[in-house]
């Protein structure tokens, strides 16, 4: 489900303005979060301060890093070689938490993000043509940054709001300035396929942002961070058999070769100790809240 975002956004901005299709995706999105929330009855408990960083952060990680990924696909990124920038992201966040907040970063996690940087070359390869040109490449890049950044803006929240009340709030808050921007740069109906357009925001909002989160937050709870972060060594063949078979995207034996390179060097780069914790006493009373 991961892996399938980089199909289906390409699908998407093909059948419409890129702007334009994340905007309705993302209002979409904020209604199932908040009816899914309501349906449940979780705790709505959130202050204004602990809002505004959701919001922050929210608008950063969807509005920013999937506007320039959707721009990005929309000149020509192709689906494997974007999930494999967003796949540096966890080890691009360690960096510059070293650097900015002065946390440790060991010498394996520097060698897999450069192993992964030398496999993105290689399938890079010396002619960007086949990637949509430089600006593309330029625009993934920055969207693999803005990704990283908003990932440093969760510690920054610092409070833990309702995960669907939370993403139901960055969702609300990302869609209004995607509509406007896409209104003003697409124009008012930039669909050139409507059934393609409703499948592709459907299944973007439903399946990527609903599904995908309550996935990945399950991963976490039941498996840690470092479980979470197979995510991201484990997207990128997938999608290119994805994209393989849906796009008819192909990769050179080269390509094939930098892929399994920057798989690895994000595999050893994201792979923790995990360490048995002990487990309590089960308290009766405590059964079925989860």
């Amino acid at each position: 489900m991961w892996s399938s975002g980089y199909i289906s956004g390409p699908a998407a901005v093909e059948a419409a303005g890129p702007f334009s299709v994340l905007g309705w995706r993302f209002v979409l999105a904020a209604l199932l979060a908040a009816g899914l929330a309501v349906a449940l009855r979780r705790p709505t408990r959130m202050d204004r301060h602990t809002f505004r960083r959701v919001a922050v952060v929210g608008f950063v990680m969807n509005a920013v890093q999937f506007g320039l990924m959707y721009v990005a696909f929309d000149l020509g990124l192709g689906a494997t070689l974007a999930s494999l920038l967003h796949a540096l992201s966890p080890v691009l966040t360690a960096l510059l938490a070293a650097a900015v907040l002065g946390e440790r970063v060991s010498m394996l996690q520097v060698a897999g993000f450069a192993t992964g940087v030398v496999g993105v070359l290689l399938v890079l390869g010396a002619d960007l043509g086949h990637a949509g040109g430089p600006v593309a490449v330029l625009v993934g890049c920055l969207s693999m940054l803005t990704l990283s950044l908003g990932t440093l803006g969760q510690r920054w929240i610092g409070a833990q709001p309702d995960l669907l009340w939370s993403a139901a709030a960055q969702f609300a808050v990302s869609a209004p300035p995607l509509l406007v921007l896409g209104w003003l740069t697409e124009g008012v109906w930039p669909v050139t396929d409507a059934r393609q357009a409703v499948v592709s925001v459907v299944f973007l909002a439903v399946v990527n942002s609903i599904v995908g989160l309550v996935l990945l937050a399950l991963l976490v709870l039941r498996g840690g961070s470092g479980a979470a972060a197979s995510l991201f060594f484990l997207s990128p063949p997938v999608t290119a058999v994805l994209a393989w078979l849906v796009l008819g995207e192909t990769m050179s034996p080269t390509q094939l070769v930098g892929l399994v390179v920057a798989v690895v060097g994000v595999g050893a780069a994201t792979r923790t100790r995990r360490t048995p914790a002990p487990v309590p006493d089960p308290d009766p009373q405590d059964v079925g809240t989860q």
